[in-house]
């Protein structure tokens, strides 16, 4: 029987990952896929509305048409290029399903926070903007108003599947309440009132981020069902709701501030009542969700002492705060819900 040999090619691919994600972090970046819209064009045509050097266009294009992000028609510069049918609906701008703004903030922050990965390894500390300015992440995105913009967009586009799959998957027919803490623009609220005509909503952020929620809230039609509350949810009792919510909360923090965020909650809710948390759920044998694990080391990169967890690790904090019942539901691609009643 003839032995198999070691073949390189998985290593190979992996280890120069990084070619493949800055080529489509620069087409995002260009717009590339927004100006196709859904339209054919010429490299040549291509190259004037991206403002692209004649050296650069038919090797960035046939990149693309290679990592199947693009499709062409014809050879050399007759050739026309035009979007794929994911490219059309997840990376053009004007598609509603658009989930280009979290590739948008890799491309501004986290490519390069990441080059120092093995720092952060070695000294468990943060690569992010505090490493350079001395303040944390989110005192400068918040001091920002553009900054928070995208930050804003980019967690709402990444967001957007699993909130639908939880407005299909659990049942709000016993709730009349939902508050979601942490809710940013306020997309899983208006994703849940379409979807359940019968529960009224609020949105709780900080003080800076509830213009935002306004805007998106008022321009989705629900302000008579969907109010916007600020407070600190570190410092403040959480605003009480049948159902709380948390979506990509509980991981940007330590387990001392995880355990503070799961009491509030608790304490928020009736008896009945049930906490939420959307995340990126490591499997319990840590062998599977390769995404959670690398977002788990992108929280260190963030944050240093924050983390990523299995659903195993949220059902004994939840048990351990009170919780009488805990259940994981999965949603959309990597994420599942964590659910625990009370």
């Amino acid at each position: 029987m003839s032995k198999v040999e070691p073949n390189p090619s998985h290593i190979m691919q992996i280890g120069m990952g990084f070619w493949a994600s800055k080529t489509v972090l620069s087409a995002v970046e260009l717009e590339l896929f927004t100006q196709l819209g859904s339209e054919a064009m010429t490299g040549e045509e291509i190259g004037e509305r991206l403002g692209l050097h004649p050296r650069a266009i038919y090797d960035f294009l046939d990149t693309l048409v290679a990592l199947r992000l693009l499709e062409r028609d014809g050879e050399g510069s007759d050739g026309r290029y035009r979007n794929t049918a994911e490219t059309a609906a997840f990376l053009d701008k004007g598609s509603p399903a658009y989930l280009g703004g979290i590739l948008e903030m890799c491309n501004a922050r986290l490519y390069r926070f990441w080059g120092d990965l093995t720092e952060a390894l070695q000294t468990g500390e943060p690569q992010n903007e505090i490493k350079h300015t001395g303040k944390p992440m989110f005192d400068e995105l918040y001091s920002d108003p553009a900054r928070l913009e995208q930050f804003m967009d980019a967690m709402q586009g990444i967001s957007l599947g699993n909130f639908h799959a939880l407005a299909e998957k659990f049942d709000f027919s016993r709730y009349k309440t939902v508050c979601d803490v942490g809710g940013a623009t306020g997309q899983l609220c208006t994703v849940l009132a379409v979807r359940h005509p019968h529960l009224r909503f609020t949105s709780y952020d900080l003080p800076v981020v509830a213009p935002i929620a306004e805007r998106a809230v008022a321009a989705a039609g629900l302000t008579d069902r969907v109010a916007t509350a600020s407070g600190d949810f570190f410092a403040d009792p959480l605003p009480r709701a049948d159902v709380i919510t948390m979506g990509l909360i509980l991981h940007d923090w330590n387990l001392d501030r995880k355990m503070h965020l799961i009491r509030a909650a608790y304490e928020a809710l009736p008896e009945g009542g049930a906490f939420i948390i959307i995340e990126n759920l490591i499997d319990d044998a840590r062998r599977e969700n390769a995404f959670g694990l690398m977002m788990s080391l992108n929280m260190l990169i963030e944050f240093g002492d924050a983390f990523d967890f299995t659903g195993s690790d949220f059902a004994g904090w939840c048990r351990e705060v009170g919780f009488r019942e805990v259940e994981i539901l999965p949603l959309a691609g990597p994420a599942s819900a964590g659910i625990a009643y009370k």
